[in-house]
């Protein structure tokens, strides 16, 4: 597996926002995304939601519109420094734990050491941005009933 390719797709792009409800709002109404799958993670301190085009979780086009949950939480720290709007951008995998050893093989910093819960059970970790040409980038491994659909 080490020639072939690492990624799959974009899984998605994640957008820091300070009210996620206004948020979905706008993206719903004006934009004509759908609501695919909301949740809150408390273990990263967000409140997120999953915007589509299309019906399953798994498919086309998809942002994550992040919110924080308090004041302590690294969305909370990047809206205060940035601003809303482009957080990070998310890349699909079939094998995290293999694209991890990769990418750490090959110099790149990875921010955990082992996997954590993503949206909707999926697996996740991050490439650090200064190691990313300025881009966080989010790894993200779906659960297998998700890849089934």
């Amino acid at each position: 597996m080490e020639n072939s390719d690492l990624f799959i797709c974009i899984d998605h792009v994640g957008l820091a926002v300070p009210d996620l409800d206004e948020a979905v709002k706008f993206h719903t109404e004006v934009l004509g995304w759908r609501e695919l799958h909301r949740e809150v993670n408390e273990e990263q301190g967000v409140a997120e939601a999953m915007m589509g085009t299309g019906d399953q979780l798994a498919e086309n086009a998809r942002i994550q519109l992040i919110a924080p949950l308090n004041e302590d939480s690294t969305i909370a720290k990047f809206l205060a420094k940035n601003g809303q709007g482009i957080q990070q951008m998310a890349y699909r995998v079939a094998d995290l734990d293999h694209v991890s050893a990769v990418l750490r093989e090959r110099g790149m910093r990875l921010l955990y050491p082992e996997a954590r819960r993503g949206t909707s059970g999926s697996r996740i970790n991050f490439v650090h941005p200064k190691d990313a040409r300025g881009v966080l980038l989010e790894l993200v491994e779906l659960p297998k009933e998700a890849e089934e659909h």
